[in-house]
């Protein structure tokens, strides 16, 4: 049991923070749980051929995922002091892979030097304290939107992961693009693990149980060993509609790790193979997905935390904006993208985490997976899903906040939570909200009122929106 008063106490804040050491441990195994799918997803979207048609060794980019994740997410726990874990960017890994590796003439250490290049922009941007300005430029009911966006976001994530809702196949006669189950049915083991652990972790938490969403996690995770090795459901990608969607619980493994991708990228091939203008907008946009992505789930997270004070300032919010940016260095320089702070962190914050204790809990799990698969493998998506969806309530519940009186602010607020999870993106509904906010102010006869910054951001919101016709116009 802690002494009050310990080092250990005094270093992370833990009794002043309302928290305990069990609970921040039970925390950061949730959230590592809850986001180790990222090193197996990793390099299936990483694993496809850039525009020379070479590709990437799948277990480099799993272990290069896994090691940098792991040393950011302790350096966020103990210098920040944050309960939260960085690891590789969905979106960002995607936009990568798909758009940018497909332009003519780029490497894959071409297109990593572009992440390594839009990760130092960030850190100047910290350093100078932009960054910072542009997060307490935000309003309050903004602030709380991206609170419930994030929720939103996090809700549909677990569900559509658990393959509770599925994509609507693009066929004759869909109205909808999501559906329940496997047409319109919920069929297959897995969803049963998935409603189980569902039921159990509200079950639980009902009854004000400690560590309820650890226990869901793994009491799912019990039953999915037990229905792989009775039923042997198979997985979707082998093609079975009713398997496992990514993870299939298997046993332990040893596995020496692959590492030599770290350092294999260049800073000088994109603009020698695409020229200045066209690498520098391929940079820019890498740069503004990854700077608002980290500042939605950041506000986000420590809104649920706890964290944010009575001013709407996070303590130490340099060092985290820092250790994010450097999340893309990092990520880019290891060739497994840009690295940023996870929304799954919100699963330990749910369990309880308040400190940096968590994350170097989850830190340190993540540098073991880079030996052990079944820390990996064990766990299939379907028995972190409900953590997920349970976690997505707890943020949603924070809409009350929002000023729905006043149209400026509760319009681009509800634009702002909506649009993550109808888009899939935070940056997405920061854009809309943040856009309409000014427009609308502007059009009240408040322009004043808003913040100079807000102005900047909304700017170059609308140069991101725009950026595909902005390239097709001039044939870049």
């Amino acid at each position: 049991m802690l002494k009050q008063g310990s080092k250990l106490d005094r270093y992370f804040e833990i009794t002043k923070r309302g928290s305990s050491v069990s609970a921040e441990i039970r925390g950061g195994l949730a959230t590592f749980f809850a986001m180790s799918y990222i090193v197996v997803l990793n390099p299936l979207i990483l694993g496809g051929e850039d525009s020379m048609g070479n590709t990437m060794p799948g277990p480099a980019i799993a272990a290069g995922t896994a090691l940098v994740a792991g040393i950011l997410t302790l350096i966020m726990g103990i210098w920040a002091k944050h309960p939260f874990a960085i690891a590789t960017g969905l979106g960002v890994n995607a936009f990568v892979a798909v758009t940018v590796a497909s332009n003519d003439g780029l490497t894959w250490p071409d297109v990593m030097g572009l992440v390594v290049i839009a990760g130092l922009a960030m850190v100047i941007l910290v350093l100078t304290g932009f960054r910072t300005a542009v997060f307490r430029a935000v309003p309050p009911s903004l602030k709380t939107a991206i609170v419930v966006g994030i929720g939103l976001f996090v809700a549909l994530v677990g569900l559509v992961n658990a393959g509770f809702v599925r994509r609507n196949p693009d066929a004759a006669g869909t109205t909808v693009p999501l559906g329940l189950g496997n047409g319109g049915q919920l069929l297959g083991w897995p969803t049963l693990v998935f409603v189980f652990g569902l039921l159990l972790t509200i079950v639980l938490m009902s009854r004000k149980v400690r560590g309820a969403i650890l226990i869901g996690i793994v009491a799912s995770t019990v039953f999915a060993v037990i229905v792989e090795w009775l039923a042997d459901p198979g997985s979707q990608g082998a093609g079975v509609a009713t398997g496992w969607s990514l993870v299939t619980p298997s046993m332990p493994q040893w596995a020496a790790p692959d590492l030599s991708l770290i350092g294999d990228v260049s800073l000088v091939g994109p603009f020698q193979t695409l020229g200045g203008v066209a690498a520098s907008l391929l940079v820019f946009v890498i740069l503004l997905s990854i700077f608002f992505d980290a500042m939605g789930t950041m506000v986000g997270l420590a809104t649920e935390a706890g964290s944010i004070d009575k001013d709407g300032n996070i303590p130490r919010v340099e060092r985290v904006l820092l250790v994010d940016a450097a999340g893309a260095v990092a990520g880019g320089g290891a060739g497994v993208s840009s690295n940023q702070i996870f929304v799954e962190s919100g699963a330990g914050i749910g369990e309880g985490a308040r400190t940096g204790l968590a994350s170097v809990v989850t830190g340190l799990l993540f540098i073991v997976a880079m030996f052990l698969t079944p820390l990996i493998y064990l766990v299939p998506f379907e028995a972190v899903a409900p953590a997920l969806v349970v976690v997505g309530y707890l943020m949603v519940s924070q809409v009350g906040k929002i000023d729905w009186s006043d149209i400026g602010l509760a319009l681009p607020s509800f634009l702002t939570f909506t649009l993550m999870p109808f888009t899939y993106s935070i940056a997405d509904g920061l854009g809309a909200g943040f856009i309409s906010f000014t427009i609308i102010r502007v059009f009240q006869g408040r322009g004043r009122e808003v913040h100079p910054l807000m102005y900047v951001v909304a700017a170059a919101f609308a140069l991101f929106f725009g950026i595909g016709p902005i390239r097709e116009i001039a044939g870049i």
